[in-house]
């Protein structure tokens, strides 16, 4: 039978070299919180710049470059009929793109992508979408005028010309600004940055 003396000098050997072993032990638990991370996280439906002049334009050229693509796509017939397929992907291709353009910047989501020059690649798009508009329609009304889809499909063509060529100068002197950004996207950034870097904001003492 073992006595009280050691018993404890055993327990306490027995404590001593389970710290041990835990402190050596590769898998220790930690106290830190783990965080979720969200992959979604400031993807939000921006108003403000659908309300924007280059959010409205946007709009507008997307439902322009569909219409055009849907009377395009009413013609049957056609003699001849390179007018029509070049102006079928005039359109088909400027409503891919500037549709991509627009869910991008209406979602924020050019703001995940930060080693693309986003104006110039706005300016880019509208640029060769005013040229390639603008000459689909000429060659379209030149060879193809008889029926109402082809004339309907010119008049939207030229109409699409026009508004991505106002889109064009406001994006070219948005470049030549360097892209600054408006006031209110200004108080967002700044307030972004002074969260993530923990900033409070000094307060004056009352007296």
């Amino acid at each position: 039978m073992r006595n009280t003396d050691e018993t404890d000098g055993f327990d306490g050997e027995a404590s001593n070299t389970s710290m041990i072993s835990g402190a050596s032990s590769p898998y220790q638990p930690t106290t830190e919180p783990v965080r979720s991370r969200n992959v979604l996280a400031g993807i939000r439906c921006d108003n403000e710049y659908l309300r924007s002049n280059f959010g409205v334009l946007k709009i507008i050229e997307v439902v322009l470059a569909l219409i055009s693509f849907i009377c395009i796509e009413t013609i049957m017939m056609c003699l001849p009929c390179g007018g029509v397929y070049f102006f079928e992907f005039v359109s088909c291709s400027t409503f891919v793109v500037t549709g991509v353009l627009l869910l991008l910047f209406s979602l924020n989501l050019h703001t995940k992508v930060t080693h693309i020059n986003w104006n110039l690649t706005d300016l880019l798009n509208t640029g060769i979408s005013t040229f390639s508009f603008f000459l689909a329609s000429l060659v379209l009304v030149a060879l193809n005028h008889t029926s109402g889809a082809e004339i309907a499909a010119g008049i939207f063509g030229f109409l699409a010309t026009a508004v991505y060529a106002f889109n064009t100068v406001l994006a070219l002197r948005r470049l030549r600004q360097g892209g600054r950004p408006s006031v209110g996207q200004t108080g967002d950034y700044t307030r972004a940055r002074t969260t993530s870097r923990g900033e409070v904001e000094s307060q004056p003492e009352l007296h």
